[in-house]
């Protein structure tokens, strides 16, 4: 009973937090965490859980999947070649990297302690660098590149934090037993990610109940999750996979009436546990450096600079790299000016904090518990100083010039293309109509065509109540008709004509709407 009040006061301070900064217009990482710090210097309040580890499960795995959820399956298959690469690539080269250092600075600590912080962190964080990616007033392409690449490296980081626990577990691995451990980690969490969004995207398309439907949703996470490390696959892996099966089917399903009800869900699970999260990470920062040695103490400040350093340094090196290839190659060019920002938006988060809370649980290292500490309060440490950063992303965009895309011609032209649609539509439901010896009334069909026509005033026409209902009846049955005909337009849009899901999805949402509020009324109904 205390560890669940703790828990709750843990998460009811957060949410207060959380939302003063949201109100004043900040965003809510550094607030929380600095929150949390202060309450793990008081003997009075929220204090650290014991079992921090064990919570790990209940906010990484649904956090994560609400990022994947609000990203584009569509948009990160487009920039697919330097989201990998990020994903894959700069988060070896990164793990290498600081734990390289780290065991250069802490000749103590042992090789695969060392590699598991390179791995904890190498990956950038999804919920912060989405946050600060849209504050920043990004290129589109940018944006979606860091979200892809925050996505994806989550998976690939913790696939390597799992071949140095196993490495510290057992003394030393083989190259072939850390391949056996990479493939079973990476392809265990995609299939299990495929087969769960596979189930997940039938259900959704064929249930009836958009309740039913998005409760589905909410859970899936936590059996995703626990399946794929049953199957000692990686758990994160599997979760985005499905995540990205099932946005990719809510948005792309016509018929799904849930869409905005579940969007609108998912957005606050994802700011209770983000502030949660953040809170957790800075609450624990206290009590781990007062468990740190005096020896630790002393070098905690010259290794978590040097990790900065490190981490900063090889992300600008992988990226200047990455775009002088990009010019090289046919892929998608990156400039100077977007290798630039690429290269400073490297936020940290609390996937990196949480993480490093598993190193001891069930890995056969209980013995490393002082360099777990030292190993922890690194992360913690790096993950704020990044946070810290996180703002200065702006100036450097407005340094080097970088300009964000106008979404709003692209929504325009969507638009324009969906007005003429709904007129095409509008006029072949009449002639349908005609043939069928099922007029509509004139008035009906003015009123519909006068709205995709964007008319200032319709004509108005005295007609008795009796006239009226009718008028009415009709106005919805050709409404409807036309709002199906722009939905699936809109969805062409996006399939065949690369239209950005940034632009698409906000219209796609006001067509729920829509539907949703003909659907609600009757036809005597005003």
């Amino acid at each position: 009973m205390e560890i669940a009040e703790g828990l709750l006061a843990s998460l009811l301070v957060a949410l207060a937090v959380a939302a003063f900064a949201r109100r004043r217009g900040w965003g809510i990482a550094v607030p929380v965490m600095g929150a949390g710090i202060v309450f793990g210097l008081l003997p009075i309040g929220p204090n650290a859980p014991d079992n921090a580890g064990d919570v790990f499960l209940f906010v990484i795995a649904p956090l994560v999947f609400g990022e994947a959820l609000s990203s584009s399956y569509f948009d990160i298959r487009r920039f697919r070649r330097p989201i990998l690469a990020l994903a894959i690539g700069l988060v070896v080269l990164s793990s290498i990297a600081v734990g390289w250092v780290a065991s250069v600075i802490v000749p103590s600590l042992p090789l695969a302690m060392a590699f598991a912080l390179g791995a904890i962190l190498s990956p950038t964080d999804a919920v912060s660098v989405a946050a600060v990616a849209k504050r920043a007033a990004l290129p589109r392409r940018i944006v979606t590149i860091l979200e892809g690449e925050s996505l994806v490296n989550d998976g690939t980081g913790l696939t390597l934090l799992r071949v140095a626990l196993a490495a510290a577990a057992a003394g030393a691995l083989t190259g072939g037993e850390v391949a056996l451990v990479l493939v079973q980690s990476v392809l265990g969490g995609i299939a299990v990610g495929v087969v769960a969004g596979l189930v997940l995207v039938w259900s959704i398309r064929r249930g009836r109940d958009a309740v039913i439907s998005n409760a589905l949703v909410l859970v899936a996470p936590f059996p995703v999750y626990l399946g794929a490390e049953a199957l000692d696959g990686s758990g994160i892996l599997a979760v985005v996979t499905c995540a990205l099966f099932a946005t990719n089917a809510m948005m792309s399903d016509g018929s799904f009436r849930g869409r905005a009800a579940s969007v609108a869900a998912w957005r606050q699970i994802t700011f209770v546990l983000q502030a949660f999260a953040f809170f957790l990470v800075g609450i624990e920062i206290p009590q781990t450096i007062e468990a740190l040695t005096d020896d630790d103490r002393r070098v905690l400040p010259v290794l978590v600079l040097a990790v900065l350093a490190t981490l900063l340094a090889s992300r600008l090196a992988f990226v200047l790299l990455m775009a002088l290839l990009s010019r090289v190659g046919g892929s998608e060019r990156l400039g100077l000016r977007d290798a630039t920002v690429l290269a400073w938006a490297g936020a940290r988060g609390p996937v990196s904090g949480l993480a490093a809370f598993s190193i001891p649980l069930g890995m056969g290292v209980e013995a490393l518990v002082g360099e777990r500490n030292l190993l922890l309060a690194t992360t913690f440490l790096v993950v704020g100083a990044t946070l810290l950063l996180a703002p200065t992303l702006r100036i450097v965009a407005r340094i080097v010039r970088l300009r964000p895309d106008d979404d709003i011609e692209h929504s325009r032209d969507v638009q324009a293309k969906l007005a003429s649609r709904g007129l095409e539509a509008l006029t072949e439901l009449i002639e349908d109509a005609v043939i069928a010896q099922r007029p509509v009334s004139v008035e009906a069909e003015d009123r519909v065509r006068d709205r995709l026509l964007a008319s200032l005033h319709a004509n108005d026409v005295t007609v008795s109540h009796e006239q009226e209902a009718g008028i009415v009846a009709d106005t919805l049955r050709l409404e409807r008709h036309v709002l199906a005909a722009q939905q699936e337009e809109l969805l062409r849009l996006r399939d065949d004509e690369d239209y950005s899901d940034a632009v698409i999805r906000p219209i796609l949402l006001q067509l729920d709407v829509q539907i949703a509020a003909l659907n609600s009324r009757k036809p005597g109904q005003p």
